[in-house]
């Protein structure tokens, strides 16, 4: 495994950060973000150890947005992937700095990356723009202040395109510009992932309201106790799955210009769709 490779403990820094860092990066998770990257890669013949790394820079920053979304200043969470999270493993300290550390750490793997210096810079540059404050730093305040605000439904599509469609929509981008895409191409494939995005926290929302904790790893019905809006509370339980329906077929659409090289990306709409965690 890569993530495992890249996130080696190194004799000039502490072994109980990098062990944390492990902890939450190495325990499990969809890993769709780099499963994306990779997939959108692959439709264009790029290569698959340049592919794998820059998927192991992505999941880095979705991880360490986890440890940090955990902490008792943000959503105070005991359990993350079925396991206790890193704060709770460890203490608050350590998992801010492993959240920092894994951060950082995902910069200095793009950096590495076998690519010209062009390639190189776009991925490092869209990538602090997708994690910073125009993308998921920003979705993340827009998520602490929804419970005292109103909401409308354009409202919570706007917060989750960037808490959760900003590194979504990234892994379509690397992938095609790894793989040497054309303008054309590239904007079908971030059509797509801003679709599925979407569709992901719509189902996130579905199960936080009917899913099992056991199953999920975590707790439900954290965005209804907290009073926040969500697609369920607006829309109604119904009202989001038949969203969730048309955004999975609206999805699909946007994948006919590549055929069957995109079977696998048009199978992640069914499996984001149908998800039971």
């Amino acid at each position: 495994m890569v993530l495992d490779e890249v996130l080696y403990p190194h004799e000039d820094s502490p072994d109980i950060v990098t062990e944390a860092m492990r902890y939450a990066a190495l325990g499990g998770g969809k890993r769709i973000r780099p499963f994306l990257l990779l997939q959108t890669g692959r439709i264009f013949g790029a290569d698959e150890s340049v592919l794998m790394r820059a998927g192991a820079a992505l999941e880095c920053v979705h991880v360490y947005s986890l440890i940090h979304d955990d902490l008792p200043c943000m959503d105070d969470d005991d359990l993350r992937r079925g396991k206790p999270t890193v704060h709770r493993a460890y203490d608050e300290a350590i998992a801010v700095l492993a959240g920092d550390g894994l951060l950082t750490e995902a910069f200095n793997i793009l950096g590495g990356l076998n690519l010209s210096s062009d390639k190189r810079l776009g991925l490092v540059t869209e990538l602090s723009n997708a994690a910073g404050v125009r993308g998921m730093i920003g979705g993340q305040v827009l998520d602490i202040m929804a419970a005292e605000t109103v909401q409308s439904l354009e409202a919570i599509q706007k917060l989750q395109a960037l808490k959760t469609g900003a590194l979504i929509r990234y892994a379509s981008y690397a992938g095609a510009i790894i793989g040497g895409a054309s303008t054309e191409l590239q904007k079908n494939l971030e059509n797509y992932a801003g679709d599925l995005g979407l569709l992901f926290q719509i189902t996130d929302d579905i199960l936080d309201e009917t899913g099992d904790p056991e199953i999920m790893g975590k707790a439900v019905k954290k965005d209804k106790n907290l009073g926040k809006a969500t697609f369920v509370s607006i829309l109604g339980l119904e009202g989001a799955k038949e969203k969730a329906t048309i955004l999975a077929g609206r999805a699909k659409g946007r994948l006919e210009p590549f055929g069957q090289n995109a079977q696998i990306l048009s199978d992640t709409v069914d499996y984001v769709l149908n998800r039971t965690h």
